[in-house]
């Protein structure tokens, strides 16, 4: 008899601790996320299993060690299963008042920080995180936090004027910059093709397709879709229900976001809900 897998598993909540936009802990035995960017920093520790992803095109792959894996922000990303067992992994996002997105293209150059004492200070903030009963008792949690900190600095700072900040965003065309931040204008109403062509110095759809896609990775319409994810997330765990989250993210309705959650994120949006805490 095959044996049974263990079922995917996710809990989600906001901490009230500032800079940590997302709290984020997840066992899944088969699943691929989709290209996408964050707007936020993704720093992740895996308790079990390996996990594979690329970043900005080139591929990585980490187990359970003394690796800790920080993906910066407005860099394209995906990640899936490798084995059978799947993976478990707790993840912190943090926002750019942790690290500025300047230190980007040093966090491109080398996602994989192999670190004991810095592994051990993200494992101490995900328990203080776990512990904290109300935002009124997060000072654990924030001097914790405080000490992520300093040691990420430690192992980025120093590489900046090495990478010179180039890789993963510093450098992207002008015409997909300006593109971004029209979508970006636009999460919930969205923008047809041609109106975006128009407002960018009419310019010919399938250039500015490609020029998003070499500088970002991803082609616009991705970009716009995980975004609109990142937004009912945020939503989510405020405690809208999931159909007005939907229709305030920019979705035509619950079942439109449902599709597109459980690839950008793993669950339903009605589970990811009832997974948040306070």
């Amino acid at each position: 008899m095959a044996a049974i897998r263990p079922r995917s598993t996710v809990s989600a909540w906001r901490p009230g601790v500032a800079g940590i936009a997302e709290v984020f802990h997840a066992r899944f035995t088969d699943h691929a996320y989709p290209a996408h960017i964050h707007d936020t920093w993704a720093l992740m520790i895996l308790d079990g299993g390996r996990v594979d992803f690329a970043l900005d095109r080139e591929r990585h792959g980490v187990g359970v060690s003394d690796a800790v894996v920080l993906l910066p922000p407005g860099v394209a990303h995906d990640g899936r299963t490798v084995t059978e067992a799947g993976f478990r992994k707790r993840v912190l996002y943090l926002d750019t008042s942790v690290l500025p997105e300047r230190l980007a293209g040093a966090a491109v150059d080398t996602p994989l920080l192999f670190d004991r004492a810095l592994l051990e200070r993200v494992h101490g903030l995900h328990l203080a995180l776990g512990s904290q009963r109300s935002p009124a008792e997060g000072f654990e949690a924030q001097s914790r936090l405080a000490f992520v900190r300093e040691r990420l600095w430690i192992r980025l700072a120093s590489r900046v004027a090495a990478s010179g900040g180039a890789r993963g965003g510093a450098r992207r065309a002008g015409l997909a910059v300006r593109l971004r931040e029209l979508l970006d204008a636009r999460v919930v109403e969205g923008i047809a093709l041609e109106e975006a062509s128009a407002v960018l110095g009419h310019v010919h759809p399938t250039h500015l397709i490609r020029s998003f896609r070499k500088a970002y990775g991803l082609p616009p319409h991705a970009y716009l879709t995980g975004r609109r994810v990142a937004r009912a997330r945020r939503l989510l765990l405020a405690g809208m229900p999931p159909a007005a989250a939907a229709v305030a993210a920019g979705f035509y309705d619950q079942a439109h976001l449902t599709r597109h959650f459980g690839r950008y994120v793993g669950t339903s949006p009605a589970r990811f809900a009832r997974s948040g805490r306070t």
